[in-house]
């Protein structure tokens, strides 16, 4: 296997059931006094950054069906172009907060170094109304129904529907998309679940509209929070020409991608990932067919030979594209998905399998957190310890050193090298004489878990390991030369994100009439505020203007331009002389009746605090 960068991504966000999503301030069973989600992953970022994770995932940002409500997690989309900024479904809010608050979120999670990944579900629509449930229509800038951008018919929906599913009033002319892996349905151990109206991508009428509408809004959203990477959810249920097409677009084109193909099978995985006629490596996938291996071996480890670990899943034949888990939302809290889970008690040591090997391991956040109902106050100690490893020791190719159908050695070849040893036996210990390695003769070695005495290479480069039980999942070593440490250090990003005003959006464009709110930003003191501001002029005399202001905190004014016709695209900068909220605001005079209300796009690049109150 070939070497990686270390990364370590965070699922920053979980359910507390099948149907109930994080806690917020707006549910009546919640503490009043709860945070708003985007203002408590903002909080954290910092503790995030320094416990050493590199990535953050991010559940989805758009309007639900279900508003706000408990069961609103995101992934029945409704609004494409609402990110808690219209008043649609009886909240502005998603569940997780309002557009400031996520765009505020973002950038502190890049001021801590962090990249912020996307969940979108591109796959189907939820929340339509009339006999078909298929007519979708959203408020505009001004909140006049059915003024706001990419609204759906009927024949924007294929035509293939499950058995009792068939809407009443359907179009049989939109076939199905051509190279959708799974069709409308996806397979879930060997249940197959249907989502709701799943979208023409490539077939829709008129031609192109579905597909052109989904670029733009995955595009809109990657401006609008200067995203780095995606998590594209039921990728089975999705063409792969649409998808390729969509990665391949700006913004997109370069960012990190992850599918969540649900097979336990890692031809189909690796076939999906690699295979020219599929995705042909330009997006990574979840290692479902691991994870199962693993849920065995946590729940049933008798009928689980150790030896079937060296190189297993996705990750054991495409460590680049494979994106480790031990948990995640849907295999946490939904048994009608996965019929049983890992255990708290077991999770360490499945956490110390992903976490020491190659490809990208996620981190779930009830896991890590110790938020109330989560399980860090136990396993949060034990998560960092293993992710200090996987960043500071872990490097390089994977070559098996032992391994019996109780315990499995191996060594990361890479680096300062790291031995690691899994003993599965929760009864008793293992100790195995004679176990090569690549250290060279006479060379002192440290557990870095602390679960056994340090031990030294005789002069053939070989040890000789005793191996704890896995009590509590504890049955695990990972020992490399001695003398190694520091703690982890984020290297700040500032973010650019660009404010998008139009009549068909959730901004106002420029008016004559009124001062616009455009937005704020939460800025560091002393950091620079730049802007951009682009615009269309067509129709512009010489006595038009679009006049740009930004206010402080405390409301002064500390920067004014006018924009004529000509100069867009000229910018503005000032000092942030102290951290806090900054507003941009926006009108327009003298403009024409053929471009009475100018639409823009404000640009602003600027770096957010690392940490706040």
């Amino acid at each position: 296997m070939a070497a990686m960068t270390p990364k370590v991504l965070l699922q920053a966000y979980y359910k507390r059931g099948k149907y109930i999503a994080v806690p917020c301030p707006a549910d009546p069973h919640d503490d009043p006094h709860v945070a708003w989600w985007w203002d408590h992953l903002a909080k954290q970022a910092h503790a995030i950054s320094t416990a050493g994770f590199t990535s953050v995932w991010l559940p989805p940002v758009t309007k639900a069906a279900q508003g706000m409500s408990a069961a609103a997690h995101g992934y029945s989309v409704f609004d494409d172009y609402d990110i808690g900024s219209k008043s649609q479904k009886a909240t502005v809010h998603t569940r997780y907060g309002n557009r400031e608050q996520l765009t505020r979120c973002a950038a502190m999670l890049r001021a801590n170094g962090l990249e912020t990944y996307l969940d979108l579900q591109l796959n189907h629509r939820r929340g339509g109304v009339g006999p078909d449930g298929m007519t979708f229509e959203y408020v505009d800038a001004y909140g006049n129904k059915a003024g706001g951008r990419f609204p759906k018919n009927a024949q924007c929906f294929h035509s293939r529907y499950p058995a009792g599913h068939t809407p009443p009033e359907f179009h049989p002319e939109i076939p199905e998309d051509p190279d959708v892996p799974d069709g409308v349905w996806e397979l879930r151990e060997g249940s197959k679940v249907y989502f709701g109206p799943d979208l023409a991508h490539l077939t829709s009428k008129p031609p192109g509209y579905v597909r052109d509408g989904l670029v733009n809004n995955v595009a809109w959203l990657t401006r609008a929070l200067d995203i780095q990477g995606y998590r594209l959810d039921h990728v089975q249920g999705i063409s792969r020409d649409f998808l390729l097409d969509l990665l391949s677009q700006p913004p997109m084109r370069g960012l990190f991608a992850v599918g969540e193909y649900w097979d336990g099978d890692v031809g189909n995985v690796h076939g999906w990932v690699s295979s020219p006629h599929w995705m042909g490596g330009r997006c990574s996938a979840f290692d479902f067919p691991l994870y199962f291996r693993l849920l065995a071996l946590a729940n049933d480890p008798a009928s689980v030979d150790m030896a079937s670990l060296d190189h297993a899943g996705l990750v054991g034949v495409d460590p680049f594209h494979a994106v480790t888990f031990v948990e995640n939302h849907d295999t946490e809290s939904r048994r009608d998905l996965v019929s049983r889970n890992i255990q708290p008690e077991d999770k360490p040591f499945v956490y110390a399998y992903i976490l020491t090997s190659e490809g990208l391991p996620c981190v779930f956040y009830k896991d890590w957190s110790r938020d109330p109902g989560c399980l860090g106050d136990r396993l949060q100690p034990i998560i960092q310890n293993l992710i200090w490893i996987h960043q500071k020791i872990a490097e390089g190719p994977t070559q098996q050193r032992w391994k019996d159908r109780g315990v499995f050695v191996y060594e990361r070849t890479g680096g300062r090298r790291l031995l690691v040893a899994l003993n599965k036996d929760k009864a008793a210990s293992r100790t195995i004489s004679g176990i090569a390695t690549g250290f060279p003769p006479h060379t002192a070695l440290h557990d870095y878990t602390g679960h056994s005495n340090g031990v030294s290479t005789d002069s053939d480069g070989r040890v000789r390991l005793t191996i704890p039980r896995n009590a509590h999942g504890l049955g695990y070593v990972c020992l490399s030369v001695t003398g190694i440490a520091n703690e982890f250090a984020n290297t700040p990003s500032s973010v650019t994100q660009v404010f998008e005003g139009a009549r068909d959006l959730d901004i106002k464009p420029a008016d004559n009439q009124a001062t616009i709110r455009i937005g704020r930003i939460f800025v560091a003191a002393g950091e620079q505020i730049d802007a951009s501001l682009t615009f269309d002029d067509t129709g512009f005399g010489a006595s038009t203007r679009i006049v740009l202001e930004l206010d402080d905190p405390s409301g002064a004014t500390i920067s004014m331009k006018a924009y004529g016709a000509g100069s867009s695209g000229e910018r503005i900068a000032v000092a942030a002389a102290r951290e806090g909220w900054y507003l941009f605001r926006i009108h327009s005079q003298n403009t024409a009746t053929v471009n009475d209300r100018p639409p823009y796009k404000l640009a602003v690049t600027y770096t957010g605090p690392t940490t706040s109150a």
